[in-house]
């Protein structure tokens, strides 16, 4: 029996050893990972050029603590903010850590407006993560469930609803930021239109607010981009980052500019291994990777050849709601509760999740090609097209754009 704390519904598998966008378990069976860790593994498995780095740092020095100046911290906070536009970085361990540092951010950068109770604008269906600030800011009463009292200080709205953010700022004036996903990854792949952005950014300027952007599943080249508000064009004053930043070495980014920067001061905020030399020297050769082999070139062309190729397969289908992507993040939305796809595929040999209850959510390495995206799409469409005939749903034309 383990003695592991069950907070976890566990698959029954236990892999040994990766390459590329391959798994093999202790058995020998192998699996195509259509999940990369939740949008972490970005290079894949085992990519020479990564474990090279990642072995040589390990040789030389693993931990120091931010009492000491740090050569690479100082060499991947440079990085980050030549690649972003953005001023400054904290390093910390995880996503829900780098949120929790720019609600901290928000706060104090309200309390020196001389704002009292300074409060954040967050969305519907979003996840922020698991602290208990993060888990408040989160949009999903089901994470939340039994961990009350929440933290006060956020205000709900609708996600890509500018409407509802200009009714918050006529009505709440102690607003200070706003927090959101650009695509809403846990929330079922949900994706903002452009011109939301735009408003979020102009309403932001005219009212002295923080636009504080969570790229923590969208960032680093997952969407086509180094960050997903590439796309728009429209820089925020934060931006936090994990997953796939250092290619499954624990770490998390909150990175400032403008009105932002400089709002913590020694003594602030802090974290005993966040940024020490071995997660910054993984997140680097991360970087180095993606650019030196244009991986977001091709998260761009395998997003649209699996977003076709799942059209064509499952065109006509009923019960096949919507199928999204931007990149290599794809949500196919179904009209029932599709967890029991998460164990045939695993049987198929093959790795996906499901969220928001209805959403088969795919989230394959960087490195993926053509020949694997195909076999992604020819293991699942049979399986959602078996699923669905013994669901039996009422008929609904699928979405493709």
């Amino acid at each position: 029996m383990s003695h592991v704390m069950h907070t976890y519904k566990r698959l029954p598998v236990t892999f040994e050893r990766g390459e590329g966008c391959w798994l093999w378990d202790k058995q020998g069976k192998r699996y195509l990972d259509a999940l990369a860790g939740i949008a972490v593994v970005g290079l894949g498995h085992s990519h020479p050029r990564f474990v090279q780095a990642l072995t040589a740092q390990a040789a030389k020095l693993i931990h120091t603590s931010n009492v000491y100046e740090i050569e690479h911290q100082e060499a991947l906070g440079d990085r980050l903010a030549s690649i972003s536009g953005m001023d400054e970085v904290f390093f910390c361990n995880s996503g829900c850590e780098a949120n929790e540092a720019a609600i901290k951010i928000a706060r104090l950068y309200g309390h020196h407006k001389g704002i009292e109770m300074p409060a954040i604008i967050v969305m519907e269906k979003a996840f922020h993560g698991r602290t208990i600030a993060t888990l408040s800011a989160t949009g999903s009463r089901k994470v939340q469930a039994g961990f009350e009292p929440l933290v006060p200080g956020f205000a709900r709205v609708p996600f890509d609803d500018f409407a509802a953010i200009k009714k918050v700022a006529e009505s709440n004036r102690n607003v200070v930021a706003v927090l959101v996903e650009l695509i809403q990854g846990e929330g079922g792949i949900n994706i903002c239109h452009p011109e939301y952005l735009h408003g979020l950014r102009k309403i932001c300027d005219a009212n002295g607010w923080l636009l504080m952007l969570d790229e923590v599943q969208s960032g680093v080249g997952r969407t086509g981009k180094w960050f997903a508000f590439q796309h728009a064009g429209v820089k925020p004053d934060v931006m936090t980052l994990a997953k796939g930043l250092a290619s499954g070495v624990p770490i998390g980014a909150c990175i400032a500019a403008g009105p932002a920067a400089g709002v913590f001061k020694p003594g602030n905020h802090g974290s005993t291994f966040g940024g020490n030399p071995l997660a910054c020297a993984a997140a680097l050769a991360t970087l180095d990777i993606i650019e030196q082999d244009q991986l977001m070139a091709n998260a761009v062309a395998m997003g649209e050849f699996i977003h076709e190729g799942f059209a064509a397969r499952l065109k006509g289908l009923a019960g096949v709601r919507d199928i999204r992507n931007k990149g290599l993040m794809i949500g196919i939305e179904l009209a029932y509760p599709c967890d029991e796809l998460v164990k045939s595929a695993l049987a198929a040999g093959l790795l996906i999740n499901v969220t928001n209850d209805n959403v088969i959510r795919l989230l394959p390495p960087l490195v993926i090609n053509r020949e694997e995206v195909a076999q992604v799409v020819a293991i699942l469409s049979p399986l959602i097209a078996d699923f669905l005939a013994r669901s039996n749903p009422a008929p609904a034309a699928i979405k493709t754009a």
